[in-house]
C-alpha cells in the first residue's frame, strides 16, 4: 500500500511539474559470471534505456523479492542521440548472490512521452532464477532482446515489427504484454502480438501520434528439465506443464507519423542494402580484438540522415554517403574483459526526416579468441551451394565433430579438404531477402557429445552464403522444382533425392513447374515417384513414410497418414514396383481435407541404406508395434530426411462437369497467371521444404479427410 502510494504521488506530481523528459521505453537482460569459491555467483544485468529529449535517466532498480546480495552500478552511458529528440543509454549493474533461489528486480516511475493512450508511470520487472539448471550445469541466462531509440513509422506504412527474441541457452523465447493483474495492461486493439515469433502486426487503423509498447519475454526449456537451489530442493521444469525461467521486460514506443506519398522501399522509405546483416544473424567477436558492422541504405525521394543504433556503450559510429542516396555506417566495438561470453543485442535503421527503415537486430557474441574459421570455397550454383574448406587452415580439427546447421546433414572429406553439398532448400539453410539480393545461408559448426563436462577440441563456426541479384530472371530459378534436395552425410557423400507428380502410370513424363499449383480432380489417379541419386553403385530407397498436409508443413496439426513406418495406410494407394533399387513410383486417388481446405501437400520421409544390410531400416519394411524395438544398424544407412511436394489444387466439381476418361488430372494452362503470381510474393519462390526429422508428430486426425 505504501509503495503504491508513493507512486501515486509521484505521478500526480510530475503531471502538475509537466515532465521536460518523457521515458521511451528500456530493456533489460542478464547473465552468471565467475562462480567464487564461497559458493557466491556473479550475476550481471545490463539495462538500456531510451529517453525522449535530452539524456536523462529516470530508473532505479530495486530488490523487491528474493535474495538479491548489494546491487552496485555504473553511470548510465550514452549510446546512441540526436540533439534533443531523443537518447539511449546503457547500465552495467553487478551483485553477488549466494543464494540459489528467485529473486526479482524492479523500477517503477513517471512518466511516458505524451502518447495517444494516457499512459503515465511505467513499470519494469526482471525475474531471475540463479539455480543451477540440469542441462547447462548453471543458472539461466536470459533472453536478449533491445529496440532502437525511435522507431517512427508513416501511418500508411506500418505492417509489422520484427522484435528480437534470441536466448544464450538456446530455449524458447516467448513474448506478452505485461499483464500482470492487469495493473500496467496497455494493450492494443488493433496489434496482434505473435508471442512465438515476437512479431506486432497491425490489424486496424492506428491513430497519428506515440504508442506505448510494454512486453515482457519469457524462455522456456526445449527439454525437461529441473532447476536446483543451494539446499539441494530442484524445481521441475516440464514440457506438459511449462512454467517460464525468466522474465525479462522490453518497453519501447512507436511513433505513427502522418501518412507518406508512399510505402516503397528505396523510394519514399529506407531499404537496407547488403552488406547489413539480416535481422537474427550472430556475429563473434573476441575480447580485446575491434569488431565492425557495415550498415546500407538507400532512398531516392529524400534523404538519409542518420542510422539509429542499439548497442553497447563503447560502439562507435561513423557515416559515409555514396552516390544514388546510398548512405553506409560502419559501427566498431571492441569487448572488453566484462563482454566475456555476453551475448549483444545491436539495433539499427536508417532514418529520414520522415520516414525510417525496417528495424533490424542482431547478437554479437563475445569469446576469449576468435572463433576458428577455416579457409573456404563456396560454389554457388542455380539450386544448390557446395563448399570446400582446406583442412590445413584447421589444423587439430576433425571432421566427425562438424555439421551444418540441420545437424542431420553431415560433411565429408578426403585427405586435404572438407566437403559439403547442399540445395537450397536442405540441411537447415535459410533464404533471407536483404533489399537487393536475395541470400541463401547456411554455417558449419562444431558440436560436443552432450554428456561431456570437458573437450579438448577446438570450437569451430564460420558461415557461408549465396546470394543472388533480386531479378525476374533470376529468382525463376527458386520456383524451379526439379531441383533436387542435397544433403552429404560422412558414410555416403553426397547424395539428392527428386520428388515428382507424373502425367501417367508409365512414370516417364513429369508435369511441367509451370504448371504448379497441379489442378486435380476428387478421385482422379496421381501419379507420383521419388528417386535418390547417389554416386554409391549399392543402395537402396526406402520411403518409410507419407503423409498429406493443407499447408506445407508435414509437420502440420491437421494431416492424413498415406504410408506410416513403412506400411501403407491409405487403401487407394499403389506402389508400381521397379528393379532399380532407387526408386519409388505410386499412384493414389486425390483427395481433400474438410473445413474448406483446397490445396494438398504430400511429404514423405525417406532413408537410403546399403543393400542387403539385414539390420538396416530398409530390411525392416514394415513395422508393427511389436517390431519397432529392434535394434537398427545406423552405420549402414543414412539419417532420416523429409521432402515436399505440391500442392495440388482442388477443382470446384458442378453437376454438368464434363467427366475425364484419361484417368488423370486436369492442370491448368494459365501460365501468364502463374508467372506473375511468383513475381509479387517471395513466399511462393520454394516448392520444395526440408524439415528437421527431430520435431514431434501431432494427433492423428482421418476424420478431416474427404474424397466426395
Amino acid at each position: 500500500m505504501a509503495h503504491s502510494a508513493m507512486l501515486l504521488l509521484l505521478i500526480s506530481l510530475a503531471l502538475a511539474l509537466g515532465p521536460a523528459v518523457g521515458f521511451y521505453g528500456g530493456s533489460m537482460m542478464f547473465t552468471p559470471g565467475n562462480r567464487f569459491p564461497d559458493g557466491s555467483v556473479e550475476m550481471h544485468f545490463y539495462y538500456r534505456e531510451s529517453s525522449r529529449g535530452p539524456c536523462s535517466s529516470q530508473v532505479n532498480w530495486i530488490c523487491e523479492s528474493g535474495s538479491c546480495g548489494i546491487l552496485t552500478k555504473t553511470e548510465p552511458v550514452v549510446t546512441d542521440t540526436a540533439e534533443n529528440l531523443w537518447c539511449q543509454s546503457e547500465t552495467h549493474m553487478v551483485t553477488n548472490v549466494t543464494s540459489y533461489a528467485p529473486l526479482t528486480l524492479s523500477s517503477s516511475g513517471c512518466c511516458w512521452a505524451d502518447n495517444v493512450h494516457g499512459v503515465g508511470g511505467w513499470t519494469l520487472r526482471t525475474h531471475v532464477d540463479t539455480g543451477r539448471r540440469s542441462d547447462t550445469q548453471a543458472p539461466n541466462r536470459s533472453p536478449v532482446s533491445a529496440a532502437i531509440p525511435s522507431i517512427k513509422i508513416p501511418q500508411n506504412c506500418f505492417h509489422s515489427i520484427h522484435l528480437l527474441a534470441h536466448d544464450p541457452d538456446d530455449d524458447v523465447v516467448k513474448c506478452r504484454f505485461n499483464d500482470a493483474n492487469c495493473t500496467d495492461c496497455h494493450r492494443h486493439p488493433n496489434i496482434n502480438l505473435q508471442e512465438e515469433s515476437c512479431t506486432l502486426r497491425k490489424e486496424g487503423s492506428l491513430n497519428q501520434g506515440v504508442h506505448v509498447f510494454e512486453l515482457i519475454l519469457e524462455d522456456y526449456p526445449i527439454s525437461n528439465i529441473t532447476v536446483t537451489d543451494d539446499n539441494g530442493v530442484s524445481n521441475a521444469h516440464n514440457l506438459d506443464n511449462p512454467t517460464a525461467l525468466s522474465q525479462v521486460p522490453l518497453q519501447f514506443a512507436v511513433e505513427i507519423l502522418p501518412p507518406s506519398q508512399g510505402c516503397v522501399p528505396s523510394v519514399n522509405k529506407p531499404s537496407l542494402l547488403s552488406p547489413t546483416p539480416l535481422h537474427g544473424d550472430v556475429h563473434h567477436a573476441a575480447v580485446g580484438e575491434a569488431h565492425e558492422i557495415t550498415l546500407r541504405a538507400q532512398i531516392s525521394d529524400s534523404s538519409i540522415v542518420d542510422f539509429q543504433v542499439s548497442g553497447p556503450f563503447n560502439m562507435s559510429k561513423t557515416l559515409k554517403s555514396e552516390s544514388n542516396g546510398v548512405l553506409v555506417a560502419t559501427l566498431t566495438w571492441t569487448p572488453q574483459e566484462t563482454d566475456l561470453y555476453r551475448r549483444v543485442p545491436v539495433c539499427f535503421a536508417a532514418d529520414t526526416l520522415h520516414s525510417q527503415s525496417e528495424m533490424r537486430c542482431i547478437i554479437v557474441t563475445v569469446a576469449k579468441t576468435r572463433v576458428l574459421s577455416g579457409e573456404a570455397k563456396v560454389l554457388c550454383e542455380d539450386n544448390s551451394i557446395s563448399i570446400v574448406v582446406s583442412k590445413a587452415s584447421m589444423d587439430g580439427i576433425d571432421q566427425s565433430w562438424l555439421q551444418l546447421r540441420d545437424p542431420t546433414c553431415s560433411l565429408s572429406s578426403n585427405e586435404t579438404h572438407i566437403l559439403g553439398t547442399m540445395s537450397l532448400n536442405t540441411c537447415g539453410t535459410t533464404m533471407d531477402d536483404s533489399g537487393d539480393f536475395i541470400i541463401f545461408k547456411n554455417e558449419i559448426n562444431s558440436f560436443e557429445n552432450p554428456n561431456a563436462v570437458i573437450t579438448r577440441r577446438n570450437q569451430v563456426k564460420f558461415g557461408f552464403s549465396c546470394q543472388y541479384p533480386k531479378m525476374a530472371s533470376v529468382s525463376n530459378r527458386y520456383v524451379n522444382h526439379k531441383s533436387d534436395y542435397i544433403f552429404t552425410e560422412s558414410s555416403f557423400g553426397t547424395f539428392s533425392y527428386s520428388f515428382e507428380i507424373f502425367t501417367d502410370s508409365s512414370f516417364n513424363k513429369k508435369v511441367d513447374p509451370s504448371l504448379y499449383p497441379v489442378q486435380v480432380e476428387l478421385m482422379e489417379l496421381i501419379y507420383m515417384g521419388i528417386e535418390a541419386h547417389t554416386s554409391l553403385p549399392e543402395v537402396t530407397l526406402f520411403v518409410e513414410s507419407c503423409r498429406a498436409t493443407p499447408e506445407d508443413n508435414p509437420f502440420s496439426a491437421v494431416f492424413y497418414d498415406i504410408i506410416k513406418d513403412g506400411c501403407n495406410m491409405d487403401n487407394t494407394i499403389i506402389v508400381h514396383q521397379s528393379s532399380d533399387s532407387t526408386k519409388y513410383d505410386f499412384e493414389i486417388q486425390a483427395f481433400k481435407f474438410t473445413g474448406g481446405f483446397d490445396e494438398v501437400y504430400i511429404s514423405c520421409s525417406v532413408i537410403l541404406c546399403a543393400k542387403g544390410s539385414i539390420n538396416s531400416r530398409c530390411a525392416q519394411g514394415c513395422l508393427s508395434e511389436s517390431a519397432r524395438r529392434r535394434r537398427r544398424d545406423v552405420s549402414q544407412e543414412t539419417a532420416r530426411h523429409y521432402i515436399t511436394q505440391g500442392p495440388l489444387r482442388m477443382l470446384r466439381q458442378t453437376h454438368d462437369a464434363a467427366s475425364n476418361d484419361s484417368g488423370f488430372l486436369h492442370m491448368s494452362t494459365s501460365t501468364g497467371v502463374f508467372a506473375g503470381l511468383f513475381v509479387v510474393s517471395i513466399a511462393v519462390l520454394v516448392v520444395f521444404l526440408v524439415y528437421n526429422a527431430r520435431r514431434a508428430r501431432p494427433i492423428d486426425r482421418m476424420h478431416l479427410l474427404s474424397t466426395f
